[in-house]
């Protein structure tokens, strides 16, 4: 599915681009999957949890907030750079996919929202003023660079361009309060 992304598209992407990437069969296919759009779904699924393990595993828990934010913004944006058509998809595609899309959107935003929080509730980070961010206010920080990234990719530029605005607003959102 992601090669046929990458080739065509979400939306001009046909059974046979993915079971021809495959190099499977359509009856193989429908073992796994009952369509196209199930197959999407899927494969977004593992992209978003390797994304979220990822950004755990790559967090310095007792670094400052600067550097946990660069930090998580970098393996972010390199996930995206690795896959820009999936990423742009998932931006743009999945949340037109009905209630199953919108489903999985929901789910992951989340999950990122669970990540987000747990990294900004340390001892460490408290110490320093930082206090555990809301889920409000992670939302508001996942909407804003969702869609920074989503306009990068669509413009064509390069994705590590948004790095530092990324990382100042993020720590506008969850740095100390004055």
């Amino acid at each position: 599915m992601a090669k046929a992304i990458r080739e065509r598209g979400y939306a001009d992407t046909t059974i046979a681009d993915i079971v021809r990437h495959a190099y499977t069969s359509r009856r193989t296919f429908y073992e796994y999957f009952p369509g196209k759009k199930e197959c999407f779904l899927a494969l977004h699924h593992r992209q978003n949890v390797e994304t979220a393990r990822e950004i755990t595993a790559g967090v310095d828990p007792h670094a400052d907030l600067a550097t946990q934010v660069r930090q998580a913004i970098q393996i972010w944006l390199s996930r995206m750079e690795a896959n820009p058509a999936v990423e742009l998809s998932w931006f743009r595609e999945v949340p037109q996919l009905g209630e199953e899309g919108r489903r999985l959107h929901r789910q992951y935003q989340d999950a990122f929202v669970t990540v987000i929080r747990r990294l900004t509730d340390t001892d460490d980070l408290r110490a320093a003023g930082v206090q555990p961010a809301s889920r409000q206010t992670v939302i508001m920080l996942l909407g804003g660079l969702n869609e920074l990234a989503a306009v990068m990719l669509e413009d064509g530029g390069d994705i590590r361009d948004i790095t530092d605005a990324a990382v100042d607003c993020t720590l506008a959102l969850l740095g100390p309060r004055h």
